[in-house]
């Protein structure tokens, strides 16, 4: 017999983080299909792209795990400059722990006696460890929490920017948790303020996405100022993302910005189109599904063997990485049906294709490991070690 918290310390030991070397180097046109494969090229020039945007403008970057999921990536951010990580979960950010990762920010709330005690936990571990809160109630039971640890917490009020997620109203409702935080909670550190304006990452067009996001960002910057008018100060204010990035430095509100997709991008956000064009290509698909041609029931059609079990979609389907003139349609859980309309290169039975994930966040999860590679090799396999950690 074993307890519930037995059981989820023994999973946590258990999973995989380093990463795994290949003797000899294995071609990537020899992977099992369907396979996550990483163009270590791009991903890297993706990294350093985003480094000296943010650097530029003096913005400190915190990478979102939730896309990766990966200690070894986050390591790789944080080597490239990051100041940190974000991670939705409880169970994301002790992967992240685990993994030599201690400058963490949990960007959703934790209410339940279990998750506070985990988080105390880790807190035990890391200094840098933060949280947010949106609630008095959260705040207090963090407090009691904290105090019967013995430790101190860092924490950010999580402003809610009209999505009806997550997060406190702007302005009294937010000042009067924030001085609750101050005045009554002596173990939790308030640090700043988090607005995440996701309901404007996937906003098509430049100018519409900026314009939104300028107005739904104003109620957290006139929040940021009513609390400094009250004599709290707000060393951070954490949000943005990788929709917003280039939109952000011609506000200055930010201090951090929270962006995940930019190492990997996908399909729906190369099709949001960017400041010239109607691609948004600031930085290029690095993360790609290798998948292989099995079948050719009709002479226009042929079936990969890749479909709902290995790509994650919103709204949009998997495109083809280098061939033009074709179709993907969904064929099931294990298919994928191709429409040869005029292809542009011709595509046999055995072949290996690459395709761009339609949403790489969700597509990473359904994966227990990526294939890096450079110059066709792969020389080590990466653990996708919080896959599935949700809870």
């Amino acid at each position: 017999m074993t307890t519930l918290e037995q059981f989820m310390e023994d999973t946590l030991r258990k999973v995989p983080i380093e990463p795994i070397r290949l003797d000899p180097p294995v071609p990537i046109a020899s992977l099992p299909t369907p396979a996550l494969v990483l163009d270590l090229d791009i991903f890297e020039s993706n990294l350093e792209k985003m480094q000296q945007h943010v650097q530029k403008h003096g913005l400190g970057l915190r990478g979102h795990t939730k896309m990766h999921k990966s200690p070894i990536i986050a390591r790789k951010q944080i080597e490239n400059g990051a100041l940190g990580v974000c991670a939705a979960t409880v169970s994301e950010a002790e992967v992240m722990l685990a993994g030599g990762v201690d400058n963490i920010l949990i960007t959703s709330p934790v209410v339940t006696a279990d998750k506070i005690a985990r988080v105390i936990a880790m807190a035990a571990h890391s200094a840098e460890l933060r949280i947010v809160v949106d609630h008095i109630k959260g705040a207090e039971q963090f407090n009691a929490a904290a105090e019967q640890a013995g430790v101190h917490l860092k924490v950010l009020i999580d402003l809610d920017p009209g999505m009806g997620r997550t997060g406190i109203a702007c302005g009294d409702p937010a000042l009067a948790l924030g001085q609750y935080i101050v005045d009554e909670c002596p173990c939790l550190r308030f640090s700043g303020l988090q607005m995440y304006i996701g309901n404007c990452m996937h906003i098509k067009g430049f100018e519409k996405r900026r314009a939104k996001y300028v107005e739904l960002l104003a109620p957290g910057i006139e929040t940021r100022a009513l609390f400094q008018a009250n004599g709290i100060v707000v060393d951070v204010f954490s949000g943005g993302g990788t929709g917003t990035f280039d939109i952000e430095p011609g506000i200055g509100a930010l201090t951090e910005l929270q962006a995940g997709s930019y190492a990997f991008m996908d399909v729906e956000y190369r099709d949001i189109g960017g400041q010239v064009g109607e691609l948004f290509d600031a930085f290029e698909p690095s993360l790609f599904v290798l998948v292989t041609a099995i079948s050719q029931p009709q002479t226009r059609l042929i079936t990969v063997d890749a479909g709902y079990k290995s790509f994650a979609s919103d709204s949009v389907a998997p495109q083809f990485r280098d061939i033009e003139g074709v179709v993907y349609h969904w064929g099931g859980d294990e298919h994928g049906i191709v429409r040869l309309n005029n292809p542009s290169r011709d595509i046999q039975l055995g072949d290996r294709l690459t395709m761009l994930t339609p949403h790489c966040d969700p597509t990473v999860n359904l994966y227990d490991f990526y294939f890096p590679y450079r110059n066709g090799l792969v020389e080590e396999i990466w653990p996708i070690s919080a896959r599935g950690k949700s809870q």
